[in-house]
């Protein structure tokens, strides 16, 4: 077995959450006083950084917390529009069954979490994270290996954005980035993730 605990990342790691984010970017600006972002911005965005991405929609870090509140609630009432990505819950199970505990660690509420993953798919967690800040996750990876009693070198944090690689390396834990998410693969790789994955099926060699 490569990795003993798999932290994942919720939003555009687990779940298909992006489409619905940027349909709700609009009325997030508009309560909160930041610049819309056009359409076609966002092929570019994905390349960024979240402080890139506040800059340029002047976005206070202060706000962020705000902003999250309101964007929680949103996808809330459209949770049910939200699919695990093709293929997810089945690798988690093959994860699981091959002995490898597994968590979930994300910005997101686990009230979200938990609709959008379904009671079979979250029986095979065994601890969930939520409701941080986007640049807090690494005392909370901490966290989750202290309850493990996982060492950092045999635990790996899959995310699909740079905070998530910065978090694992400042945690102390591997980095495993996903193609299909948030981020841009190409900005990732900034990171040195230790894993790039570039398909769900892709993940089960960490078992």
């Amino acid at each position: 077995m490569k990795y003993r605990l798999a932290i994942f990342d919720f939003d555009g790691t687990l779940a298909d959450t992006f489409p619905v984010f940027t349909g709700m970017l609009d009325e997030l600006a508009r309560q909160h006083g930041f610049r819309p972002i056009a359409p076609g911005e966002i092929p570019a965005l994905r390349h960024c950084s979240a402080r890139q991405i506040m800059r340029h929609v002047g976005l206070p870090r202060w706000k962020l917390p705000l902003v999250a509140k309101s964007g929680i609630a949103l996808m809330r009432r459209e949770a049910h529009a939200i699919a695990l990505f093709d293929g997810m819950e089945e690798t988690l199970r093959y994860l699981a069954q091959r002995g490898v505990m597994l968590s979930i660690l994300t910005s997101n509420s686990c009230e979200n979490v938990r609709l959008v993953m379904g009671p079979q798919s979250m029986e095979l967690f065994t601890h969930l994270e939520c409701g941080m800040s986007i640049f807090g996750k690494q005392a909370r990876i901490r966290k989750v290996l202290g309850r493990t009693a996982i060492p950092g070198r045999e635990a790996i944090y899959i995310g699909d954005q740079i905070t998530d690689g910065e978090a694992a390396r400042k945690a102390g834990v591997a980095f495993g980035a996903v193609s299909w998410g948030y981020g841009a693969i190409e900005s990732l790789r900034q990171c040195a993730p230790d894993e790039v994955f570039d398909s769900v099926a892709a993940i089960r060699r960490i078992a």
